[in-house]
């Protein structure tokens, strides 16, 4: 995991009420959280998530993951270095969100 995963993963999921997996294999992708009960997955983005290829990839991994009926969001550890507690707030705000659409 990145430092960034780590501090998501050790100071707000981990304790979140509703249970997330870190580094939950989908065949051939790893997807860096993943929410079985809100049918999530949060991506942490760096950098590289930006270039032209990589673009194409996350495409490929976004399509492959919303065959199993998941929702990918996508979060730059730019936005989560600047706004850890924002961006918490946003995740809590999905989750919530996905939950009702379930119910």
């Amino acid at each position: 995991m990145t430092k960034e995963e780590r501090h998501l993963w050790y100071d707000f999921l981990r304790s979140y009420p509703v249970r997330f997996s870190r580094q939950k294999v989908f065949g051939k992708y790893i997807a860096d959280f993943y929410s079985a009960e809100a049918k999530l997955v949060i991506e942490l983005d760096g950098s590289q998530h930006y270039e032209d290829r990589s673009i194409a990839k996350d495409a490929d991994r976004t399509a492959f993951l919303d065959g199993y009926g998941l929702t990918v969001f996508r979060i730059p550890n730019n936005e989560f270095s600047r706004n850890f507690r924002g961006v918490c707030e946003y995740i809590d705000a999905i989750v919530k969100q996905s939950l009702s659409q379930l119910r």
